[in-house]
């Protein structure tokens, strides 16, 4: 066990200002075992005085870095969950992927009862904090909570239970508090700061239950969130951020391991944004480039073709797996909608199917429809290579990845791809004008008269 106390009266002289400020209570109490760190800090406290003269500063500037040195390490240490409360001892705690919240916890094997306690913050005076639990799979719909706010009459804090219906998302009805169908045998909360605490933004919370889990059955689905209003008692709506959004995990209590949610939809986004970015970003755009620049290359011969429908077919084919995980991705985000950017998805792999089964329809170069299929298809193309081009855009904006360095490398493939087609496509019109020039004069018979001209005085 280490025990480490400090509690300094220290003078600090501002420069431009004669004050003097007492920095007193302030206490860090670190208890190591082999299960957990337990860390206990108490408030800060501090008062101004007036001050003249003010000691010199020089004296004073190994005892300010000493403050800041304990100061860093309190805020450092704050980030470990804790099993040590004001009410009771936990066995196991754990810190949750969102929020800044924990848990911690004791499940009793031989009663299969579940003592726990969550720690949140709020968001605003007026706001809730909660956590609950989903009998039947992880997500919102379906989980019975315990929400704790202010009371509206007396001003304490309160902590009722609510069933997260499938309703709750339409918004039709207010959230009514009703008791809930699994076995909680008590709930309390409490505010950091004992009796004297009031509700405001940051405010830190604890909320208690016991609860009767089914015997063997040590898996729960864990939710948790925070609001900014409550309207009498009944929660509004939380904030839709992906954090907010992604407040799901899966613990056994009684290995006290979990597996939380958000690392699969993580790595989901990520392969997700990757294959379609290559295949609708860039792919596609240079399988069209193949077409339109290859083909008029005469010592090519049908290559450009084969080359044109290779590149376009692993495209798509890449596209159709990243359009797959996409969908994947919204099942496992309730509530989630980036709404242009599932828009601009479907109509992509939509014109993208069209232009792959428009290869089994293609008439032959003496049919009269040749020339029909062929705008349709130039159309069709192009739509899929701009919309696909724009779509990845809106999933960086998505993904919060914005300025990554995965954008930038897209933004300079594109770049070049974009740079290499503004040349091909000015050697083309140099080209066919040269040759609308050489038709013009041939037409005129200019072309003949000079080679005539030309053989006389040879």
């Amino acid at each position: 066990m280490m025990f480490h106390h400090f509690h300094p009266s220290m003078l600090l002289n501002c420069s431009n200002s004669k004050y003097i400020i007492t920095f007193t209570n302030i206490i860090i109490l670190i208890i190591s075992t082999s299960s957990s760190t337990t860390l206990l800090h108490y408030p800060l406290h501090f008062t101004y005085h007036s001050l003249i003269p003010s000691p010199p500063a020089t004296m004073l500037r190994p005892h300010l870095l000493l403050l800041l040195l304990f100061s860093s390490i309190s805020v450092a240490l704050a980030a470990h969950c804790t099993t040590v409360t004001a009410i009771k001892t936990f066995q196991q705690c754990m810190n949750l992927p969102t929020q800044q919240a924990s848990i911690a916890w004791t499940f009793h094997l031989h009663n299969a009862t579940l003592d726990l306690v969550f720690f949140g913050n709020f968001i605003s005076p007026s706001g809730w904090v909660g956590w609950g639990i989903n009998p039947t799979s992880p997500g919102m719909t379906g989980a019975r909570v315990l929400i704790a706010f202010s009371d509206p009459n007396s001003g304490q804090i309160v902590v009722l239970p609510y069933v997260l219906d499938p309703t709750v998302k339409l918004q039709r009805t207010p959230l009514l508090s009703r008791p809930l169908d699994i076995r909680l045998l008590s709930s309390s909360a409490a505010l950091y700061g004992g009796k004297m605490a009031t509700v405001h933004n940051g405010a830190a919370i604890q909320i208690y239950a016991t609860l009767k889990l089914i015997p063997n059955k040590t898996k729960i689905h864990l939710i948790w969130n925070r609001g900014l209003y409550v309207q009498g008692y009944s929660p509004t709506i939380h904030p839709t951020t992906s954090d907010d959004l992604s407040s799901i995990a899966t613990l056994d209590v009684a290995s006290g391991t979990a597996a939380s949610q958000t690392n699969d939809i993580e790595t989901l986004k990520v392969i997700h944004g990757i294959l379609n970015a290559i295949s609708w970003g860039l792919l596609l755009p240079i399988g069209a480039v193949t077409a339109r620049y290859l083909r008029h290359v005469q010592t090519l011969g049908p290559a450009w073709f084969y080359a044109h429908a290779g590149v376009q077919l692993a495209g798509f084919a890449l596209g159709t797996i990243g359009f797959v995980i996409g969908i994947r991705l919204g099942e496992l985000s309730p509530g989630v909608e980036y709404s242009l950017h599932r828009k601009l998805g479907i109509g992509v792999f939509a014109l993208g199917g069209i232009q792959t089964l428009a290869l089994l329809f293609r008439p032959k170069t003496t049919n009269k429809f040749r020339k029909y299929w062929k705008s349709y298809h130039h159309f069709v193309g192009y739509a899929c290579v701009v919309m696909g081009a724009v779509n990845v855009f809106q999933g960086f904006e998505a993904m919060g990845a914005s300025g990554s360095y995965a954008k930038l490398a897209y933004c300079l493939g594109l770049s070049t791809l974009v740079g290499i087609c503004v040349s091909l496509e000015v050697n083309s019109w140099v080209v066919f004008c040269r040759k609308s020039q050489e038709e013009k004069m041939r037409r005129e018979g200019l072309i003949g008269v000079a080679e005539k001209d030309s053989g006389s005085h040879n």
